[in-house]
């Protein structure tokens, strides 16, 4: 994609990113085809995993973060009997163990124990950093390091499906849970070992899948359709509250000035004029409109 083929487009696109690509190459593709300026995504997928990846277009990406820090919601399967190196599909088999026999009961009892605030190690193949060098270089190298454990929460887990050998789960979490770890704990705590076969992100913050969004319908759409698609630049933080500037206040935002309002005190609010949203900001106890994130969608 040459440079002078690109063009301002802002917005969130919400993708059913597919089995097999990592989430840059799936931004990087969709990125392509709206031909935007700027992009980025909001909290990686693995190769494996399929399900939401929300695109940020644009001036979207001021508000990205806030899907990074969002809970997520994912349908996963563990296979039990034996770990892998990596927690998943991908790695070889690390550890084997006899399968206990499942029963509703004893899974529910055990899927107890992982609901709520817990504590969990990351993954030496995970894109944390050691010294600068991300964990899962030093692991492809057979290098272990501790790992400090950290909080998570766990909102929900509902059992979806069992066999003999495998456990379906809905998971709804907090921003950080690796869910290979999670299903490696939840095999443990059942007596055996397990890895991940299947994983699937349904819902990120507010937003949930929409199982059409493919890559493969983009490209199938004219440039018009695909930003028919496109939510709002201010859709990742469309909940917060809203406050319409005065005229004569406007061109002191967008120049990132404070100026007086008449507006609750509060830590976030969305600034409008005449329908359109002009960033985000916050109001002091004083009654000062302070500028945090100011949109350009000229």
């Amino acid at each position: 994609m040459s440079k002078n083929t690109r063009r301002h487009v802002h917005g969130v696109f919400l993708l059913n990113k597919p089995l097999g690509i990592s989430s840059n190459a799936a931004l990087q593709k969709v990125r392509w085809l709206y031909r935007a300026h700027k992009a980025g995504h909001t909290g990686a997928l693995d190769p494996l995993a399929t399900g939401l990846l929300p695109i940020c277009l644009g001036e979207a990406t001021k508000f990205s973060h806030y899907l990074l820090d969002a809970s997520k919601r994912y349908q996963t399967t563990i296979t039990l009997g034996h770990s892998t190196t990596t927690g998943d599909i991908e790695g070889e088999v690390f550890e084997q163990a006899d399968i206990p026999t499942l029963n509703e009961d004893m899974i529910q009892q055990v899927l107890s124990q992982f609901t709520g605030d817990i504590l969990q190690i990351p993954p030496m193949y995970s894109a944390l950093k050691k010294d600068g060098r991300p964990l899962y270089e030093l692991a492809r190298q057979g290098i272990e390091i501790d790992r400090p454990a950290r909080p998570i929460t766990i909102y929900k887990i509902e059992l979806l499906g069992f066999n003999e050998n495998s456990l379906t789960l809905d998971v709804t979490c907090s921003k950080g849970t690796y869910i290979r770890v999670l299903g490696e704990d939840i095999a443990k705590a059942l007596g055996t070992y397990g890895h991940l076969t299947y994983l699937h992100r349904v819902q990120t913050g507010h937003f949930e899948l929409n199982p059409q969004m493919t890559i493969e319908y983009l490209e199938s759409l004219q440039e018009s359709e695909r930003d028919a698609l496109l939510l709002p630049a201010f859709a990742p933080v469309q909940d917060l509250p809203r406050l319409e500037l005065a005229e004569e206040r406007v061109k002191y935002f967008r120049n990132g000035q404070e100026s007086n309002v008449d507006f609750p005190e509060t830590e976030a609010v969305l600034v409008f004029f005449s329908g359109l949203c002009l960033g985000l900001a916050k109001v002091n106890q004083y009654g000062r409109l302070i500028p945090q994130r100011v949109l350009n969608l000229a």
